[in-house]
């Protein structure tokens, strides 16, 4: 009878003990829920969103900050897995005012960490196609999901020219811009200039053009789905720094987003510090990155690079379209693979992955 009343008496105690296990658990799984700390996901499949255009993010301090068009404000995402990027914190950062040269048609955001602060730089009109130029906004905090990002003004060249989807990135201690751009006050074909920079938000002189559309792959312009394409425009546009060892390249996007031919081409950098020098920037034959029909991968391109946690993997971050025909809206989702690296030193991106395929996430 001792025995059965010990048990008695020890087996609720037991169940509430585990009861309190289970739901403490349960109350700090939320908790780190609401915090945006998601389990960690051991795989993904593409697309990481439902649509998000023109993605770039880079990861800094454990987080992965991510961006995209939105079209009319400036939104942030951060998550430590971006596999995990549907329920990554999200904020947006900044809105323009009304009235303004910079109030629509946002575009290509990319986000910064130069010199202990967050900028993000990105395209803006007036409502008005012609009248796109690139600005930046400024946080000084750590962590750019505290303080405010405050306006900071148009980066331009002395020439000030139609410009879009500029990437900033450093070299030797130089930081740098390129840009996608008009040479003249018309549209007609976008080239890829670069230029050196003062500091985070100043332009220092002119720009100089390192690549224009002449292969045919870089010219499709009328295979679109509407008559409200655009009149013939030759595409070279999203450019993004890229460098492996010793081996500086520019993967840029070439064709009209409206096509599924949309996708990236290869500039090489042949020189040995001159990065202004045009003559060195060599472009490849054919593309290195385009649609895959039998993985039903449309128009893929306008793309950024990063690491993976542990620094040893190299990743590229793009968008595509899962159907033909569907164009430069807003069913262009992200989508992230790894690349690899020839023998000589050249990336290899592959093609782009299916939706079915299961991917193993970035080393942690």
């Amino acid at each position: 009878m001792k025995n059965r009343r010990r048990s008695i008496v020890y087996g609720p105690l037991i169940a509430v003990l585990g009861f309190c296990l289970i739901s403490c658990q349960e109350r700090t799984e939320k908790k780190e829920t609401a915090e945006g700390e998601q389990p960690l996901k051991e795989t993904f499949t593409n697309p990481l969103l439902p649509s998000g255009p023109d993605p770039f993010n880079i990861y800094h301090n454990g987080y992965y900050y991510y961006t995209s068009t939105e079209g009319n404000k400036l939104v942030l995402r951060k998550v430590k897995n971006l596999a995990n990027l549907s329920e990554a914190e999200t904020k947006t950062i900044w809105t323009p005012p009304e009235g303004t040269l910079y109030s629509h048609d946002i575009w290509a955001p990319e986000v910064h960490f130069i010199d202990g602060k967050w900028y993000v730089y990105f395209a803006a009109d007036d409502g008005n196609n012609e009248t796109h130029r690139m600005y930046a906004v400024e946080n000084s905090n750590e962590n750019p999901f505290q303080g405010s990002f405050e306006f900071k003004g148009k980066i331009a060249a002395a020439t000030d020219k139609w410009a879009i989807d500029g990437n900033v990135f450093r070299h030797n201690g130089q930081l740098y811009m390129i840009w996608s751009g008009w040479e003249g006050d018309s549209n007609g074909q976008q080239d890829i200039f670069i230029a050196k920079m003062k500091n985070p938000l100043e332009i220092e002189g002119d720009r100089v053009k390192i690549s224009s559309p002449t292969y045919e792959w870089e010219r499709h312009w009328n295979e679109g789905t509407s008559d409200s394409n655009p009149p013939e425009v030759y595409v070279n546009e999203g450019p993004q720094f890229l460098s492996h060892d010793d081996n500086i390249f520019i993967v840029f996007s070439a064709s009209g987003c409206w096509t599924d031919y949309y996708s990236l081409g290869l500039l090489t950098f042949t020189g040995t510090d001159n990065l202004l020098d045009p003559e060195v920037w060599v472009k490849s034959d054919e593309p290195i990155f385009t649609q895959s029909p039998e993985n039903g991968v449309y128009g893929p391109g306008h793309n950024s690079f990063f690491k993976s946690p542990n620094g040893k993997e190299d990743w590229i971050l793009y968008h595509a379209n899962s159907e033909p025909g569907q164009g430069c809206s807003s069913h262009r989702s992200p989508r992230m693979q790894m690349i690899q690296w020839s023998e000589e030193g050249y990336p290899i991106l592959g093609t782009p992955k299916s939706e079915e395929e299961v991917i193993e996430i970035p080393s942690e």
